[in-house]
């Protein structure tokens, strides 16, 4: 099926296509405007291609005769000539007179030029310097763009939205390069890239036809530098130490970390051969107080108020190492062909220890008494009979990530160019994420608890109990509640281990001609094609822990000891969870007890054998387009029209699962899908006053679904009852029910119109308001159902059962799965002011800020439930962000503040898997301060401290869009840094 040909779920969707009038008529005007400015028939030609910056958003942005293609993707970096718009005149002179911009207005300067000289809506984070962008890590420096924002994972800024669009409406490129992940689905973790290999990072807002794989709310790129580009040899070296704000929570963790790395790039050749190459290591520890509430029981009432229905309170101490190296070899022997090479390794293990203590308490069977109510809200209340389980756990990730690109631009002739483009990436992860539990004995068996809870200001609850919970007399290996469970019978969890792994592998070839038109105001066309073939495998495996001695397979029938005693080699002290009211808990060896004092046994349940899987994803895309270099009514006017023609094929493998009478089978599942989108886009820029422009684009993007989306596995269960001579009717009485993944879900899909309003200032700045319309469809529902044949799973049934099924045809049955029945839209605002305050008076020579804001609603609707618009995860109606600095003779100081209002968030949830929850808005205050010499013994040596979040902003979560019911409270602390830099 096409996209032109309506489904089912488009029909029925087709209340919700409907669009406010405003809106409608902004897409009409939009359109037309950009219709009527290409095709106006006064348009004067371009004579003069040598004083015209290159029209073409897929070459560089140069002063050239003949557009080159040397970058699959737009790359407007090579610096053009120096005028006064680029270089504002505050800056450092030479003995010689000559203008040198650093740091971070060097940084400013260059992503002002890059989006100047872009026909697509653009945003830019550039080095200060080789090898050091401007903050602590990529996401760091990108959450400060206009519309970027980030969530912390960790403490660290990870997850990336867009324009109040998430991580899985956005794409990531490497040189131009769509990237595979270490992460469970599409997004790109940005810890796996050392910030030191990359040049810029280009986050594109508008689309372009030659732009591949780009995403409904953006596309970010990172680039590596280019040697051949450098105007002499760099070989420079760097250092940092870090210290976490809290002191090692944990008494095997450490809150010290360092950071080091090694530049050299250099020419060869009579400078037609060029080499980069970087290494980097990275040990960056962090302590994370962490508070987790189960939920609230009751209605929230004075007769029956929300009570805390439990709590897991727990420290963490995180170690991430990461080590990477980067290799560009560039050889242009002439002006007729011109080769680049780029490899990236990195490897990061990252280690957690995480010690803290499940309270059971209004969900379970403990006695209440002396609640206190305000507002609604058991604010104080004293639980009896409580069993509590004290946690000692141990995860730890490893990841690889590979990158491969060779690129070769071939001049066919003077006016084409044959460029082709060939990359791999392949990434690894494996983790190994153990849990172990003490308790008083096994479900609900030992001495009593009681424990007082009282509501604390910051909306988590003091928990102090009355037992000694580091009495190793008292506390013992054992199922604390008896919740072990293997889908038949009862065993003896007292641990657990997951061992899933991931690997992504992507392979792409790209071809592409472009050329120039003489005396045209279309001044060069381009049309390529592009093959990936996208593959990703996820297995799992899980396991039963218990204590050693008789039974087998830990159940409790078979004689499985339901408790041990704790091994003395096994304790290695005690930690305080003060901040929480529990005076300490045990700190244990979770590896020693794996080791010496537990047995495994293979957790075959249904729900864990079919979480295997396997996605292939082969897509074929096409494109062309025009590029349009002119005059308009004596306006400079460029541009281009094109289009995209993308044809998938998308491909499951896995199994499917089912438990009869303590019997599992399981079958093998297999499913394929194709279909074929369209994708037009336009783009113009209008330079209506000098250094004024206005830019305008019209697209439809899409952005592949969730790769656990698109997954064939499902856990199956069988309804024996209904089973009956009599039923006719699976859809009313089903006999197989199910839940998995959907291969068939096509892309979410955008109609996009975006406007930008840029004025430069001849002094250095500039300012930029963008408005933006998102017309979502294909959006994807996790929640909505369709049918599936079950005839492999009658195996699991007998001979009669068998024969009713087959008669009266009860092998089809409901899968709950994800769809595309969604549809909506996205519109909002954005404005950026660059601005040195020279500008204002020659005494703030030096200083200058930079500040963004937007603002962004949206309204997301689903056949299921027409009338309830959902939230979009990811998105802040309200972001800002705004830093002030200050550069001058070597010292430089900037202060960064960042804000976002609430917004859904991706969090951990049962089991490790994915959940949203509401999270409160938040305020990060960054700053730093250094110096570079510059003469003298100690010329190009610079030190520079700096200091993240300030603030000491704690990550907050909470349910039922009702603040007080807070989920998660997790305090990161302060980080300060301390580092050095040389070049020789």
């Amino acid at each position: 099926m096409t996209d032109f040909e309506p489904s089912r779920a488009d029909r029925a969707c087709a209340p919700l296509r409907r669009i406010s009038m405003s809106a409608r008529l902004g897409l009409y005007t939009s359109t037309a405007a950009i219709t009527a400015a290409l095709l106006l028939p006064s348009a004067a030609y371009a004579q003069d291609a040598a004083t015209t910056a290159n029209a073409n958003p897929t070459a560089k942005a140069q002063v050239e005769a003949t557009p080159t293609q040397a970058d699959p993707t737009p790359q407007p970096t090579t610096p053009a000539p120096v005028t006064a718009a680029d270089v504002a005149p505050t800056a450092d002179t030479t003995p010689d007179g000559d203008i040198v911009v650093t740091g971070i207005r060097a940084g400013l300067d260059s992503s002002a030029k890059i989006k100047r000289q872009s026909v697509l809506i653009v945003d830019s984070v550039s080095a200060e310097d080789v090898g050091k962008l401007p903050d602590v890590s990529i996401a760091d420096s990108l959450a400060r763009l206009p519309g970027v924002t980030a969530q912390r994972l960790e403490g660290r800024d990870q997850r990336l939205s867009i324009r109040g669009l998430g991580p899985d409406f956005s794409t990531t490129l490497l040189n131009g390069r769509e990237q595979v992940t270490v992460g469970d689905n599409r997004g790109v973790e940005y810890d796996q890239y050392p910030s030191e290999f990359f040049k810029t990072v280009n986050v594109y807002k508008s689309a372009d036809a030659s732009l591949v794989a780009a995403g409904i709310s953006g596309t970010v790129d990172l680039r590596m530098l280019r040697p051949l580009d450098q105007a002499k040899r760099v070989l420079a070296v760097s250092a940092r130490g870090q210290m976490n704000g809290i002191k090692n929570l944990n008494p095997d963790s450490s809150r010290y970390g360092y950071r080091a790395s090694a530049t050299y790039v250099d020419k060869f050749a009579n400078d037609t051969l060029g080499i980069a190459l970087g290494a980097s290591a990275t040990l960056t520890p962090s302590q994370d107080e962490r508070y987790n509430a189960w939920g609230y029981a009751g209605a929230g009432t004075a007769a029956s108020p929300f009570v805390l229905g439990g709590a897991k309170p727990y420290v963490q101490s995180n170690e991430l190492k990461r080590y990477g190296g980067v290799a560009t070899i560039e050889w242009r022997p002439s002006e007729v062909f011109h080769s680049t090479f780029d490899a990236l390794y990195s490897h990061f293990e990252e280690t957690q220890h995480l010690r803290g203590i499940e309270f059971p308490l209004g969900f379970s069977s403990p006695t209440q008494s002396g609640v206190t109510v305000a507002n609604g809200f058991a604010t104080a209340t004293t639980f009896s009979g409580v069993h509590a389980i004290q946690r000692n756990d141990y995860n730890q990730r490893k990841a690889e990530n590979f990158s491969l690109g060779w690129n070769n631009d071939l001049k066919l002739s003077d006016k084409i160019h044959l460029n082709v483009d060939a990359s791999w990436s392949h990434a690894t992860r494996t983790d190994f994420l153990l849990e172990t539990y003490t308790g008083v004995g096994y479900g609900g068996a030992g001495p009593d608890d009681t424990v007082r809870v009282s509501q604390q200001g910051n909306g988590t609850y003091k928990i102090v109990p009355t037992l000694d919970y580091t009495n190793t007399s008292v506390f013992k290996l054992t199922d604390p509640q008896g919740w072990g469970y293997n889908g038949t019978q009862a065993v003896v969890q007292s641990g657990f281990l997951n061992r899933p792994s991931f690997k992504d592998d992507l392979k792409s070839l790209r071809a592409n001609l472009n050329g120039e038109f003489d005396n045209s105001i279309i001044k060069s066309w381009e049309a390529g094609a592009n093959y990936s073939r996208r593959e990703k495998t996820s297995a799992y495996q899980s396991f039963f822990l218990c204590p050693k001695g008789a039974g087998s397979n830990c159940t409790v029938a078979s004689g499985t000891p339901t408790s041990a005693p704790i091994p003395t080699q096994a304790v290695i002290g005690k930690i305080p969870l003060d901040y929480l009211g529990v005076p300490a808990v045990l700190a244990l060896d979770p590896l020693y007890l794996y080791n010496n004092s537990y047995n495994t046994f293979f957790d075959n349940r249904p729900s864990s054998l079919v979480r295997d899987n396997v996605v292939t994803e082969n897509v074929y895309t096409g494109y062309a387009k025009i590029n349009i270099d002119g005059d308009v009514g004596g306006k400079a006017l460029k541009g281009s029209i094109g289009t995209q023609v993308i044809h998938s094929e998308q491909r499951s493998t896995g199994q499917i699962a089912s438990v009869v009478n303590g019997v599992v089978t399981i079958a093998p599942a297999s499913q394929k899908y194709s279909y074929t989108n369209v994708l037009p886009s336009a783009t113009m820029a209008v330079e209506l006053v000098p250094l004024g422009y206005v830019k305008l684009g019209a697209s439809q993007t899409m952005v592949r679904p969730r790769l656990d989306q698109e997954r064939v596995t499902q856990d199956v269960a069988i309804n024996i009852a209904n089973i009956v001579p009599n039923n006719f009717n699976p859809g009313l009485n089903p006999v197989f029910t199910s839940s998995g993944g959907n291969v068939a879900l096509r892309p979410y899909k955008s109609t996009n119109i975006d406007m930008s309003f840029e004025q430069y200032f001849r002094g250095g700045g500039y300012v930029a308001l963008s408005g933006y319309y998102k017309h979502l469809t294909d959006f994807v529902d996790p929640n909505n159902s369709y049918a599936y044949d079950f005839s492999s799973l009658l195996g699991a049934l007998s001979p009669a059962q068998r024969a009713i099924v087959t008669a009266n045809r009860l092998a089809i049955g409901n899968v709950s799965a994800p769809a595309n029945t969604g549809r909506g839209s996205v519109i909002g605002v954005e404005g950026t002011i660059s601005l040195p305050f020279k500008m204002v008076s020659e005494a703030l020579d030096g200083f200058g800020m930079f500040v963004s804001g937007n603002y962004t609603e949206s309204e997301i609707k689903f056949v299921s439930n027409p009338t309830q618009a959902i939230t979009l995860p990811g998105l802040s109606k309200w972001t800002g962000s705004g830093t002030v600095y200050f550069e001058k003779h070597g010292f430089q100081a900037r202060v960064n503040y960042r804000y976002r209002s609430s917004f859904l968030a991706e969090v951990a949830g049962l089991s490790a898997n994915p959940t949203y929850r509401t999270a409160r808005s938040e305020g990060i205050l960054d700053a730093q301060i250094g110096y570079e010499f510059q003469s003298g013994p100690l010329k190009n040596f610079a030190i520079l401290a700096q200091a993240k979040n300030l603030t000491d902003r704690p990550f907050v979560t909470y349910q039922n869009d009702d603040p007080r019911q807070v989920i998660d409270y997790q305090r990161y602390g302060r980080d300060y840094y301390l580092g050095i830099t040389y070049k020789f």
